[in-house]
């Protein structure tokens, strides 16, 4: 495939094109702001490059789109797909962005971290032996390049780490894997729940009071995608206990509302998207890696299944 005008667009655009007009390359790119393209634009392009399409944006006439992030909804997700069109995603360091950040709010609870800025202040001297991370059963819903490789860090720390996958593949890292649906059994005993799952027509609210009401005080930590989660009955869940805690880095609608009781509940913590953020310098390499082996016909590691929607 030849590709010789690239349209680069969205929030990195201007850091993105620091970095590519260093590399004098002989393919022609425009750099511009969301607000700033044009049809005329989108007609000059064979390839696009952002974290989501234009509104009512036509493929038709291109050849390559590329997400800057790791999830493809926005541009999939209830959308008509161009057959001939190529889909990639960012592969980088995501998977271990994620895998600290899981870790990070796990430490935080089982070395009762909490507890003791709270007898901190109170100027209380009562030891509480913390939990052995070795003690800890973690289910991790996702088993692909972010999943496993949460997988692994907490295999590797003495976490039984079990995956839940739409095929049920064996992956190192895990324990076990199931496929969805066969999982019930693990989920009884199950300390910490981990979603790293795209949001795809399958995956859309799947972690309901259906799925809740199988925990037994189990803590929830998503870094998937918000839309994979019914917010009003994740908050029912913890109400009742099935649910201890929820740490929610990604939501149906970002940012996330004022109004929203996510933000004033006691037991969850919110983050703005961070757990996995795509650098300018990285998304680059990325994005060239993927332009190079395009051109010279090369297999590409980041090519999305586009009716598996990742």
């Amino acid at each position: 495939m030849n590709i010789e005008r690239i349209l680069v667009t969205g929030r990195l655009h201007k850091q993105i094109q620091e970095i590519v007009e260093k590399k004098q390359l002989d393919t022609c790119f425009r750099f511009l702001a969301k607000e700033q393209v044009t049809q005329e634009d989108l007609e000059w392009a064979d390839a696009y490059v952002d974290f989501g399409p234009i509104e009512n944006m036509n493929y038709k006439g291109l050849k390559w789109v590329h997400s800057l992030g790791a999830g493809v909804d926005a541009f999939v997700l209830n959308r008509t797909w161009e057959e001939q069109v190529l889909l990639t995603r960012t592969i980088c360091s995501f998977g271990q962005r994620m895998s600290e950040y899981c870790l990070s709010y796990m430490l935080r609870d089982v070395q009762k971290h909490d507890t003791y800025a709270s007898q901190q202040a109170e100027k209380k001297w009562n030891p509480i032996a913390p939990t052995m991370l070795s003690s800890q059963t973690v289910v991790i819903y996702g088993t692909g390049e972010i999943g496993s490789q949460i997988g692994r860090v907490l295999t590797a720390l003495g976490t039984t780490v079990y995956g839940v996958s739409a095929s049920g593949t064996q992956k190192e890292g895990f324990t076990h894997v199931f496929s969805r649906s066969d999982e019930q059994d693990v989920l009884q005993k199950a300390d910490w729940i981990i979603s790293t799952l795209p949001l795809t027509l399958e995956t859309k609210r799947m972690f309901d009071e259906s799925f809740f009401s199988q925990l037994h005080a189990s803590s929830f930590i998503n870094v998937g995608r918000g839309g994979t989660v019914h917010t009003e009955e994740l908050v029912n869940a913890l109400n009742k206990g099935q649910v201890r805690q929820a740490v929610l880095d990604v939501f149906a609608e970002e940012p996330l509302p004022i109004s929203s009781p996510l933000w004033n509940h006691p037991n969850i913590t919110v983050t703005p998207h961070i757990s996995a953020i795509t650098t300018p310098k990285e998304a680059v390499a990325c994005f060239m890696d993927t332009l190079e082996r395009i051109q010279q016909g090369k297999p590409l590691l980041n090519k999305v299944a586009i009716d598996k929607g990742y």
